[in-house]
């Protein structure tokens, strides 16, 4: 199986500092949806791993998430592509669970849901945060720079020592400029 395994705020939609707390805040990146069904059309899994800590804030309630979500599906589904599994954490940074990212816990329940292991799948996300996810489920690791990416981008330039583990991510300018290199065949 070929996985790919996304970060959903800053990759597939729109981020907000305030946080994204209603289905009428998310707002799909343009292109997007079509970068998922080109994968998915290209014979790729896709699947999305995110921190929603939203929730344990009380910004907005599972059901408001799973708004977000439908809409999320029902815009790929318009280009031929699904989410093979979403999963979240609805933790805060001081819950202390084992799925919020940086840790590859969400990684680890796509691995479980689906049957399959993540271990050279790529793992594509806007913050560092991600990338170290994915460098710990032994995922490729890519970054874009919607959202929070050319933040990230900036950081990892300046700190590169600290980051050695990241120092080859490729960079694109969003999930379609990825998709694109991907499906032709010049990333692997």
């Amino acid at each position: 199986m070929k996985l790919v395994i996304l970060d959903r705020d800053g990759v597939l939609n729109q981020d907000s500092d305030a946080y994204v707390k209603s289905v009428d805040e998310w707002i799909a990146i343009p292109g997007s949806p079509e970068a998922v069904g080109k994968l998915c059309a290209s014979g790729y899994t896709v699947a999305v791993a995110t921190n929603q800590s939203g929730l344990a804030r009380g910004y907005f309630t599972p059901a408001d998430l799973d708004a977000m979500h439908e809409k999320m599906i029902t815009l790929v589904a318009q280009y031929d592509g699904k989410f093979a599994h979403i999963a979240f954490c609805p933790h805060g940074p001081d819950d202390h669970c084992d799925c919020r990212k940086p840790l590859p816990g969400l990684i680890h329940q796509i691995e479980s849901a689906l049957g399959v292991s993540a271990q050279g799948a790529w793992m594509v996300g806007d913050s560092i945060r991600d990338l170290e996810a994915g460098v710990a489920a032994g995922c490729k690791t890519a970054l874009v720079r919607t959202g929070k990416g050319r933040k990230s981008e900036h950081k990892l330039t300046l700190e590169a020592s600290t980051y050695n583990d990241l120092k080859d991510a490729p960079v694109f300018d969003n999930l379609s400029a990825f998709v694109d290199q991907l499906v032709d065949g010049l990333i692997d």
